[in-house]
């Protein structure tokens, strides 16, 4: 080796070990103060050790004589070992150490090469959010803050032409202001850490300057807030090494690509096997009293694992994954213990974005209907009721992937439809005994038809009740089951075994659809 190049290459040693330093000891210090990782802590956490290759790692600020470590953000890729299989992702981490976090031009550039190479390779793309947004302080040149905003745009629009092609998920672990909160917007899955990540279009600062209000960044947009009652984060997490441990859990229930099927896990146990009598005890013998779908869905699936996505918003549905004899499977399920299991406005939304979800990677789907129907209601309709219900019914009827319901206790109106009733091609359609399919529950048909007689009794309940009981053996499952629209009625201790079998003869299902560019989605 001359010695010339011995001492470029000893030079770039020493540059790259102080990019490695990223803000440096007391930035990191104040870093962990806050109760969070640094980037690279993070991607050690994420990365199999000695696979991680990084991308534009010489990149500095433009227009400043000091050097901006890797100007802010991590760029590159690596394998994750999801506890099925180790796979390829591509990963931009963050590092709130390095002006914040901010997006600058070179950033922008880095995560934007970052963004190619995940498309080209079809490999999920994984953002590890800590960034205060654009930026605006700090040196360099007003042209690039123009350029800046100019080019971020592409970010926008790559990131909406990649979704349903590769998974896309954000692991919320710091804040996420104006440009970095819609990579979370447009991504599939967002994790939040509880504390320290923060979402909004933007901060306190520009929300007091604008309009006045006063408030904290965890009451604009903390986890709470958008786990809760936005529905735009998908977990609240407790720290960032949980936020890396669900962000590994999501992946394994996915293929790298849209082409792709997730890959089945080996499963302990007969899956042919019955599930216990404990099953027969969590519906109970009152069709109008409330229990928790939770309770069934773990005997459903293996090993009682289910990862349940938004489990704090929208709670009158479950939405998630879980495994039946190892196939990945997506459950859509009512839950009676909230708002009777009826769909509304939330209900709706979260349903169809993650049968879309579903869908777009060929992941099968089970319903578990026990639905009401849906939300009325002056409030509801001028809501938009209408509006986000279609939603659900595109999603279900557009999906191609294998679809089974079981109706658990009740399907009435249009509930029955959403929940991927017959006309909506179920590959599997069956129910448990006591089910009831109607256009209505048997009180609302009463409270139609006998109107004037309850107007005129003495005791209005008590002939409700009544006149329900003498109707509800007329829409009884077995009685449904004579005009041939279900396939079979079961014993509840068989539905893994008839579900099992049902998986293993659609996985290779296809399905026609007349050409087009796309649907007119009811947003």
């Amino acid at each position: 080796m001359s010695n010339n190049m011995k001492q470029e290459v000893e030079n770039l040693a020493r540059l790259r070990e102080e990019i490695k330093q990223m803000g440096g000891e007391e930035a990191v210090k104040k870093q962990h103060g806050r109760g969070k990782l640094t980037a690279r802590e993070r991607l050690d956490l994420l990365i199999e050790k000695g696979t991680f290759v990084e991308v534009g790692m010489l990149g500095s600020e433009v227009g400043v004589d000091k050097l901006v470590p890797a100007d802010g953000v991590i760029t590159g890729y690596g394998k994750v070992n999801d506890g099925i299989r180790s796979r390829d992702v591509a990963v931009a981490a963050y590092d709130f150490t390095v002006r914040g976090g901010s997006m600058g031009t070179v950033n922008e550039t880095k995560v934007t090469r970052l963004r190619a190479i995940a498309l080209k390779e079809r490999i999920p793309m994984i953002w590890l959010n800590d960034s205060g947004g654009a930026r605006v302080s700090g040196g360099g040149l007003a042209g690039e803050r123009v350029a800046l905003f100019a080019d971020s745009g592409y970010l926008f629009k790559e990131e909406s032409l990649m979704s349903g092609i590769i998974p896309l998920i954000v692991g919320m672990m710091g804040p996420g202001y104006a440009g970095t909160a819609y990579i979370p917007g447009l991504s599939d899955f967002v994790p939040m850490v509880k504390g320290t990540s923060f979402m909004g279009l933007g901060g306190p600062a520009l929300v007091e300057s604008v309009i006045r209000e006063k408030l904290t960044e965890d009451e604009l947009g903390g986890s709470k807030v958008h786990c809760e009652i936005s529905g735009c984060g998908d977990l609240e997490v407790n720290s960032d090494e949980e936020c890396i441990k669900v962000i590994k859990e999501y992946l394994s229930f996915f293929p790298q690509h849209c082409d792709e099927k997730p890959q089945r896990k080996e499963s302990s146990g007969d899956p042919m096997a019955l599930i216990d009598d404990g099953i027969l005890n969590v519906i109970p013998d009152n069709p109008r009293e409330a229990y928790d779908m939770h309770d069934l869905t773990k005997y459903i699936v293996d090993d009682g694992y289910f990862f349940e996505m938004k489990p704090k918003w929208g709670r009158n549905i479950i939405v998630g994954f879980g495994r039946i004899a190892g196939y990945s499977t997506g459950i859509v399920a009512n839950n009676p213990m909230f708002y009777g299991g009826v769909i509304d406005i939330d209900a709706a939304d979260k349903a169809a974005r993650f049968i879309w979800l579903c869908d777009a990677f060929n992941i099968p789907l089970l319903f578990l209907s026990d639905v009401p129907g849906f939300m009325v209601g002056s409030k509801a309709e001028k809501s938009g009721i209408i509006r986000h219900g279609a939603k659900l019914v595109h999603a279900v009827a557009e999906a191609t992937v294998p679809k089974f319901t079981v109706i658990v206790r009740k399907a009435y109106g249009a509930g029955y439809y959403a929940m991927c009733g017959r006309a909506f091609d179920p590959d599997l359609l069956i129910a448990y005994p006591g089910a009831e399919i109607s256009v209505m529950g048997p009180e609302g048909m009463v409270s139609i038809f006998a109107r004037k007689q309850l107007a005129e009794a003495e005791n209005p309940k008590e002939m409700l009740e009544h006149l329900a009981q003498e109707i509800r053996p007329q829409i009884n499952i077995l009685k449904t089951a004579r005009f041939g629209i279900i396939d079979d009625v079961i014993d509840p201790r068989e539905t893994r075994r008839v579900l099992f079998r049902a998986l293993e003869f659609t996985k290779d299902k296809k399905i026609f659809r007349h050409p087009r560019k796309h649907g007119v989605y009811p947003v």
